[in-house]
């Protein structure tokens, strides 16, 4: 049996939780911890181990025990974690059930898959607006939202900006659109097109690139390495990151 810290009351708060600062990849990791409880817990399964978890997400348990304690103490020693209990704290900690209003330029295959996703709106994330440049595709309604052209971006700024912005554009567009985004105040970007792009120290910035992905699994299958828990995390994730102030 695992030996978890002691569960608080619920509703608790999380002690320290504003003064830890908690690693990007314990932050990657979160979404996967919280997929595996969502499905625990729809499969009826009322607790779980950290041995059990850690199996789940291809890590080993102490990392999971380590993860969790920096968002509190939700275990029970000898029984391990309530999974509906545990299941809300980390979606509080991901921001789960807020309004997190998004914006996407490049409406052409990829775009419309996005704003099409079922993970879209089952996560918080409201398309407040889409853009695109082609003259074929400005004015037509992807789901409940109207594109327009991207020049009447500049309209989002203000106190009700968006969020997020998503790059989903050609590579050649992809960098002057995230100037576009920053200028109007947006401070998240998710980047899709297939270029690194330049943004101020304070924009948090991610990426999402396939053909990346799948050249670092080539890497390892051309040497059939075995690949450590600390790599499968890293595989993983989605794409390379950035954090503010890195370059």
């Amino acid at each position: 049996m695992v030996s978890d810290p002691p569960l608080p009351a619920a509703g608790g708060e999380r002690p320290d939780a504003g003064s830890r600062r908690i690693s990007e990849a314990t932050v990657v990791r979160l979404p996967v911890y919280e997929r595996i409880l969502a499905e625990l817990e729809r499969s009826g399964t009322t607790t779980v181990s950290s041995e059990q978890l850690a199996s789940r997400a291809g890590v080993n348990a102490a990392k999971v025990r380590k993860d969790l304690s920096l968002l509190g103490s939700f275990g029970t020693r000898g029984t391990g974690y309530d999974v509906s209990f545990l299941l809300a704290q980390i979606g509080r900690a991901l921001g789960v059930g807020r309004d997190w209003p998004v914006v996407v330029v490049g409406i052409g295959n990829l775009g419309r898959a996005l704003v099409n996703s079922e993970g879209f709106s089952s996560r918080g994330f409201r398309v407040a607006a889409l853009f695109d440049v082609d003259p074929a595709v400005v004015g037509q309604r992807v789901g409940p939202v109207t594109v327009r052209h991207v020049d009447q971006l500049p309209s989002l700024a203000g106190p009700d900006r968006p969020a997020i912005g998503v790059v989903a554009t050609p590579a050649a567009a992809a960098q002057e659109v995230a100037d576009d985004l920053v200028s109007i105040g947006v401070t998240s970007i998710l980047n899709f097109a297939p270029r690194v792009l330049h943004v101020p120290a304070d924009v948090l910035l991610r990426y999402v690139d396939l053909s990346i992905e799948l050249q670092v699994l080539t890497f390892y299958q051309s040497r059939r390495d075995p690949v450590g828990d600390g790599e499968v995390a890293a595989l993983r994730s989605v794409g390379l990151s950035r954090e503010p102030g890195t370059g």
